[in-house]
């Protein structure tokens, strides 16, 4: 699988004071998004193989806001996977509300070893998550 797509009603706590979707609400959008592509291939966001926890913490993040959202709008997230690396995966996030693009945001995330009280350490995809995401085509 290389994309998602979900919809998203806009709530009243996603507006500020102008009544618009507030900026650091579509980061949540995307994530929700990446979360829901997740478990679409059998995976979670945070899930134990074994002995291992392993989770996804994200190392870079950005969103471009094109036009506003508001109250009540339904909007569509299509995430595509645009980097399938070892232990990474770099998604990009289309958001729109009908015809209208409201943003486009990117994200990676990489794949880490959680264990309590120790460093977070980069590990390879596990196969059979790996196995099941493509890089979109351009």
């Amino acid at each position: 699988m290389h994309e998602f797509k979900t919809t998203r009603r806009i709530e009243f706590v996603d507006t500020d004071m102008g009544g618009i979707v507030h900026f650091s609400r579509y980061f949540v959008f995307m994530e929700t998004a990446e979360h829901q592509f997740l478990e679409a291939i059998g995976s979670s966001v945070d899930m134990d193989l074994g002995e291992r926890r392993i989770g996804w913490p994200r190392v870079a993040v950005s969103c471009e806001y094109r036009s506003p959202a508001r109250f009540g709008d339904e909007l569509e997230i299509l995430l595509r996977v645009v980097r399938k690396g070892r232990t990474s995966l770099t998604y990009e996030a289309t958001i729109r509300c009908g015809e209208r693009e409201i943003a486009r945001g990117r994200s990676t995330s990489v794949c880490c070893e959680l264990q309590p009280g120790r460093d977070v350490v980069p590990v390879p995809i596990p196969g059979r998550i790996a196995d099941r995401i493509e890089e979109a085509p351009q």
